[in-house]
């Protein structure tokens, strides 16, 4: 397998929400799990706690809970990230967002699909997986073979997000070529 660029993985990730009925290999799961233990936290807290579903039955309970989003239950695997808000606060979720990211970029380069999963009820969802009060869902990513290659989504242009030194002053940058 040939490995991409960062750069490669960041722009081509995409929200899959069809997969292939294939298990995700244990070898790549620790990569992906690994990604995210080595991922950035405030004051080095590692205030996560990731839960791995890879039971049928389980993912099915979850679509009630996520709204309907009936693709979840077939991923291979969903992995809910949850933030430690006793052990940190402020920085808590936070931090498990960046190590969700590495979760997605690293299943991306891997060759998997997933889907950032944001509507849910945190309550059902702690209710079915069992999740103490301390911790916060913060989203769960739907992993797996992908299904579908969906075309890459419009983005801003990079005047319209980002300034030079203060707000509002146009950061002028060469176009990337195509």
């Amino acid at each position: 397998m040939k490995l991409l660029g960062i750069y490669d993985v960041i722009i081509s990730r995409r929200s899959i929400r069809a997969y292939k009925k294939e298990p995700i290999k244990e070898e790549d799961l620790r990569k992906i799990l690994e990604s995210a233990r080595w991922a950035p936290s405030a004051g080095n807290r590692q205030s996560w706690h990731f839960v791995v579903v890879l039971d049928d039955q389980v993912k099915e309970k979850l679509v009630p809970a996520c709204r309907g989003q009936r693709f979840i239950a077939n991923a291979a695997c969903i992995i809910v990230g949850l933030a430690d808000v006793e052990t940190s606060p402020r920085w808590a979720i936070v931090d498990t967002t960046i190590a969700l990211e590495h979760i997605v970029l690293m299943a991306t380069e891997l060759g998997y699909g997933t889907c950032w999963i944001g509507a849910f009820d945190e309550n059902e969802v702690k209710k079915i997986l069992n999740i103490p009060d301390k911790y916060r869902v913060v989203a769960l990513i739907s992993i797996g073979v992908p299904a579908e290659s969906p075309p890459p989504r419009p983005r801003k242009p990079l005047r319209e997000i980002a300034s030079l030194n203060i707000f509002g002053n146009p950061i002028e940058l060469p176009e990337e070529e195509s």
